[in-house]
């Protein structure tokens, strides 16, 4: 970690000491925010000087449904052949914990040229609210609309929660880990009652992962160790 953002992590952790810092592979901090805390927060990173996250760059949505826990699932597939997303290094998630859905928002400062991201969970994963953040950062407004769109996150205090990728009449949340790939109807122009129409999915799903795994060579040394020209 660069000598800047171990400043900004001294910072933080004096400030904040009821914030947990979250392991990062790419080099960027992240805090995990208790979400009764996230408005008093996001506030004091703003109007303080010391940190003056003045600006939101960006804001998501995540669904940690079987995350690290879960293979790949397809029709015939081995569970032994390659890689199935499995790993069991992950903090698992245990069944009941309400830590399913979880909002990221990324913050930077231009004054001190540093970045932030906050994670926050939803208490509860049957009805997924957090706190809007529109009243700190305006520019959270569309990422917002478009959290609640495509995951079904509620943002309380949010001006206009509307969807705002998906059709008017589209049922359910298409980023949600549970949402079949193919949808659940497709829509179509009718030329003869002039009005666009929806029916029921015609499209055959495709299995993505390889059906047959064949023994090769050129991976088996790789796994075992072995080198060209050893006998």
């Amino acid at each position: 970690m660069s000598e800047t953002l171990e400043i900004l992590t001294t910072g933080i952790d004096e400030r904040f000491p009821s914030l947990k810092r979250v392991p990062s592979t790419c080099g960027e901090l992240t805090y995990e925010v208790p979400i009764a805390e996230l408005l008093e927060v996001a506030g004091a990173l703003r109007d303080e000087a010391v940190f003056h996250f003045e600006q939101l760059i960006d804001l998501c949505g995540v669904d940690y449904l079987s995350y690290g826990t879960d293979e790949w699932r397809g029709e015939g597939a081995s569970a032994t052949g390659f890689s199935r997303g499995v790993n069991r290094h992950l903090p698992q998630r245990h069944l009941g914990e309400p830590r399913r859905y979880a909002v990221v928002t990324h913050l930077l400062s231009v004054e001190h040229n540093r970045r932030l991201r906050l994670k926050a969970y939803c208490p509860d994963d049957d009805y997924p609210v957090v706190p809007s953040l529109t009243g700190i950062w305006p520019a959270a407004n569309w990422f917002e609309r478009e959290a609640f769109d495509l995951y079904g996150i509620l943002f309380d205090g949010h001006p206009d929660l509307r969807r705002i990728l998906t059709d008017y009449g589209f049922v359910g949340h298409p980023f949600r880990k549970d949402f079949p790939l193919s949808g659940h109807v497709e829509m179509r122009y009718d030329p003869v009652e002039r009005r666009v129409v929806y029916e029921p999915v015609n499209i055959t799903p495709r299995v993505l992962v390889p059906r047959i795994i064949r023994k090769d060579g050129r991976y088996t040394d790789v796994l075992t160790g072995a080198r060209a020209g050893d006998e």
